[in-house]
Order: structure tokens, then sequence, then C-alpha cells
């Protein structure tokens, strides 16, 4: 096949591409079950604190663990992340802390989008971790801009960005892939094809074979894997990687999984999808679950090490909770910041007029925020 040719690989879940991929088996290997068991913890805590009243939104990674962290796990740290909103386990591998976490779920002080953003929209300049942005798939004809920068720097590294199957849908999808592959543009497409858009399924969305066929169209090869398969996942990320760099061509990865929580705390996915369903998918294919089997079978892992990881993590992520609450939250003066290096007129009207409401009704406005 030619360079431009498309070509389709279908990744099958196997256990051995994991050990062929990476000789340091077992150090990766338990760092990733770590992972995904905090990633797990995290959200299943964040989620009841939203439901207490504690932060006003939250969504969970749910079923897609492994999809988060053996992903994540076959980058490099110089590698450009532009993610989506169901992607914080990067972020923890890369080293995003658990109160780092937690202050920008609750928008405090120590938030470094001083409190702009809803929760869960985190981002990191030191971990190479554009910010995330919720209108569906515009990071993605961003991905390709930055990767094509790193290709003129002749970087040794690629951009990936995350999507859903409902971003396919976009027409900043097509626009990206066609830009990436006119290009030669070394980025990573990473779906999670978790056959929802909230509550839209794949067979309302398209016709197609999953999202992987589509890459054809424009000259892009694709892999299609088990994303509920650690190993696998890591195996397909490894592989696209080095193709995009290498090659310096893109790679459309389509990850199949399901959302087994709610779309988020918005949502009653009860409403449009039956309870059995999720309670397959929570119960018979959970990736932790799956991954779990693999690292004790190598006689890497025990009952014991597992119930002291997760009383440890539930530990430092209350006590991170405990700590955000605590802290004070930005002012308002920093809703006009950043922007201009001198505040024009009609920003200065803006707050003059936001301090003047807020005088004028002081019990609609939360009292734990400076004037």
């Amino acid at each position: 096949m030619g360079k431009g040719s498309a070509v389709i690989v279908f990744l099958m879940t196997t256990e051995e591409l994991f050990l062929v991929v990476d000789s340091k088996s077992k150090e990766v290997a338990l760092k990733m079950y770590r992972e995904m068991v905090t990633l797990q913890i995290m959200d299943n805590i964040f989620y009841e604190a939203q439901r207490q009243g504690r932060i006003s939104f939250y969504l969970t990674s749910n079923g897609e663990e492994a999809i988060n962290i053996a992903s994540a796990a076959a980058l490099s740290i110089d590698d450009i992340v532009l993610p989506q909103y169901r992607e914080p386990g990067i972020l923890l591998w890369r080293g995003f802390t658990l109160q780092e976490f937690a202050n920008q779920c609750f928008g405090n002080n120590m938030d470094y989008g001083k409190g702009r953003q809803m929760p869960i929209h985190y981002g990191s300049n030191r971990l190479n971790y554009f910010t995330v942005s919720s209108p569906i798939a515009t990071q993605l004809p961003h991905a390709v801009g930055a990767a094509y920068s790193l290709k003129m720097d002749k970087k040794d590294a690629c951009a990936i960005t995350y999507f859903g199957d409902g971003g396919t849908s976009e027409g900043d999808f097509h626009a990206a892939l066609n830009f990436a592959a006119v290009m030669e543009a070394p980025v990573v497409f990473f779906c999670r094809n978790n056959g929802w858009a909230i509550s839209t399924p794949t067979t309302e969305q398209f016709r197609s074979d999953g999202v992987v066929i589509r890459g054809q169209a424009y000259g892009i090869r694709g892999i299609r894997v088990d994303g509920n398969d650690a190993l696998a996942v890591y195996s397909a990320v490894h592989a696209a990687r080095e193709m995009a760099i290498t090659e310096g061509r893109p790679i459309l990865v389509e990850a199949l999984t399901y959302r087994v929580g709610h779309h988020s705390t918005s949502d009653d996915s009860t409403k449009y999808r039956p309870v059995d369903e999720i309670e397959h998918w929570r119960t018979a294919r959970d990736p932790i679950s799956r991954y779990r089997k693999w690292v004790q079978g190598n006689d890497w892992w025990s009952d014991a090490e597992e119930s002291e990881l997760r009383s440890r993590v539930r530990k430092e992520l209350l006590q991170a909770i405990q700590v955000a609450e605590r802290m004070p939250k930005p002012p308002v003066a920093e809703l006009f910041t950043d922007v201009y290096d001198q505040v024009p007129s009609n920003l200065r009207e803006q707050e003059r007029l936001l301090r003047e409401t807020i005088m004028k009704h002081p019990a609609d406005y939360p009292t734990d925020v400076p004037v």
C-alpha cells in the first residue's frame, strides 16, 4: 500500500501484545491497575459530592477506565492531549494530584482556571493537557494544528484527541480528518464508541460499520480495538503513536466500550436504555475486574494490596475534598482579567453592572465569593 492509502487494522484482544510492546511489563502493568482503581474511586466520590450539593456538576468515566489509563500509558509526556470531558485518567497518569482535581471541581483559589470553568473541565500546561471544552468535537481541528506544529518543529511527539461516537456526527470531525490527511499531521484521533451520544444510540447516528471505517474516505488508517481490554488499548495506542510520528500521518482509533454511568449528573440513562443492559456491562464486561484477573494471574497483585489501595485512595481523596472546600473562592474581579493587557471599557462596564447587581440582591449571591 502507498503512503496515502487507507488500511483498516483490526487489533484483536490478546494479552501477548502488551508483553511484546513493553519489556517492563510488571512495572507498567501495576501502575495501570492502580490508576484505573484510583479513577474509579475518584469518580464515585465526586459523583456523591455532587449529589450532596457540594459541587455543581460531575461526569464519570465508569466503564471506560481502561481507555483512560491504558492509552495514557502508551503516550509520552511530550505528546499533546486535546481531550473531551471523559479523560481525567490521562491527567491522573501524568501526575495530576487528587488535590488538583478537587481544587478544579470546587473552583477555589488554587484552581488553575480560577473558578471560571464547570467542574471536570480540567487543564494543565505542565502536563501538555489542553483545557476541556464542552462543545462537541471542537478540539479535533485544534489537535491537527497542534500536531502539525510538532511536525514543523521536528519533535518526536504527536497530538492525540479524544471524542465520543456522537462527536463523529459533527462537521468538525470531518474537517479535522481531511485537514490532517492533507497536511500529513502526526495526530491520533481516538474515538470512544460507547454506543450512546447522551440518549442517542449509534443506530440512529450512522449506518456505517462503526467509526473506524470513516477514515478510509480521507486516506487515514484505522485501528479498532476492544476498549474494555486495557492491554489491547495500550497496544493499539502504542502502535498508532509510532505510525503517526515515524510515518508523519494521522491515525484513527476506535475503542468499542460502554458508558456504564449516566452521561452526567444532569442525566438519568435508565429513561432511554434498559437497566439489565447497564448491569451486564457493569459486571460481566467491567474493564477493571477483567484487568485485575490478569495481574493477579501473574502473581503481581493480591487481595491485601487491593484492600490497602482502595482504603488509601479513598482517604486521600476525602482529605483533598475537605481542603478544597475550605479554600477561598477567586474574587469577582477574576472574571474580567487575563484576556486583555488593558481591560476595555465594555468589560469595565460589565464589572460595574455586576457589582451593582450583587449589592442590590446580596441574598442571591454566594457568600463565600469575595466581591
